[in-house]
């Protein structure tokens, strides 16, 4: 006879739960449950589905086997299930939920303050929840759903992920004001032959970025000194200790005219990056992430910043 497997949403979230944090008890209080629901529910678990799911030790709750290669089916579900809400809510008028979103340090500090106040009046429901990642580590925890949505730069690994593109952002040199072409009134590729550019470490991929952009113009980045953030390379100019490139984006937002600072084009030098929101090509909810790309697209013509180039 085969055994009836009834296994409800509660329990997949015991069993998450438990396995992420190796404990019963840890996993009863963050769900607000006494231990003893919890011990039973595992219990009514493990005989509808005929396997052992943890190992109780003196510290705690260990997964088995069997409960290692169900967690990323229970990952799986649960996203279903809430994709299945969201979408359910969108067809009925609004859009809601929380969504899981990961931008990368150089470009989602800079753009969110100008996109996201539109869009929660626009989609008074949906929450989006924010965490900072390099673009690789981005694209794993995107594929592996610990995010929902990503924006990052380009290029973007795209088997498996639908990548909308945003729009097309230009570097510019920036240079304390007593560096020798501070005061040149055009500066060209020439110019730059030979100079040491700063640039952030080589976990960014601004770093690569730079480094590409520096061999284009017969330039190098200094490896003794690298910065951690945008702002650390701004100081770093402002300190006398070098020349760097810094994204038009960044440039609006945070450098003011009264900075020690020239801003400046490479005359006849296409400096730019392109930016996307991606998601994965099989997500439920891919209807409403193209809808909020268009949106963010909208936006970012609103800005009227004229160095950003929207792209199709």
């Amino acid at each position: 006879m085969s055994r009836k497997t009834a296994i409800s949403l509660r329990q997949l979230d015991y069993f998450k739960a438990i396995s992420e944090l190796g404990s019963f008890r840890g996993a009863a209080d963050r769900l607000g449950v006494t231990q003893p629901t919890l011990t039973a529910q595992v219990a009514v678990m493990e005989e509808a589905l005929g396997v052992r799911l943890f190992e109780r030790t003196r510290s705690g709750a260990k997964p088995t086997v069997a409960a290692r290669e169900l967690l990323p089916v229970c990952a799986r579900i649960q996203e279903e299930v809430q994709s299945f809400v969201d979408t359910a809510q969108g067809l009925s008028g609004g859009v809601a939920g929380t969504f899981r979103i990961g931008v990368t340090p150089t470009f989602g500090p800079y753009l969110l303050p100008l996109v996201l106040p539109n869009i929660h009046r626009q989609y008074q429901d949906l929450r989006l929840f924010v965490r900072e990642g390099v673009p690789a580590e981005l694209d794993l925890d995107l594929r592996s759903a610990k995010h929902d949505l990503i924006l990052s730069t380009q290029p973007l690994a795209e088997t498996g992920v639908e990548v909308a593109p945003l729009y097309r952002e230009p570097l510019k040199l920036i240079l304390p004001l007593d560096h020798r072409l501070a005061k040149k009134p055009v500066i060209k590729q020439m110019d730059l032959v030979g100079e040491e550019v700063l640039t952030l470490d080589e976990h960014h991929l601004y770093h690569r970025q730079v480094t590409e952009l520096c061999r284009t113009l017969g330039a190098s980045t200094r490896r003794d000194f690298e910065g951690t953030s945008l702002d650390t390379l701004r100081q770093m100019v402002v300190m006398g200790m070098g020349i760097t490139f810094l994204p038009a984006l960044y440039v609006s937002s945070e450098i003011r005219e009264s900075d020690p600072l020239r801003v400046a084009d490479v005359h006849g030098v296409n400096m730019y990056r392109d930016h996307a929101l991606a998601w994965r090509a099989q997500s439920p909810t891919r209807p409403f992430f193209r809808q909020l790309a268009a949106t963010m697209r909208d936006l970012i013509l609103e800005s009227q910043i004229p160095e950003l180039l929207v792209l199709d």
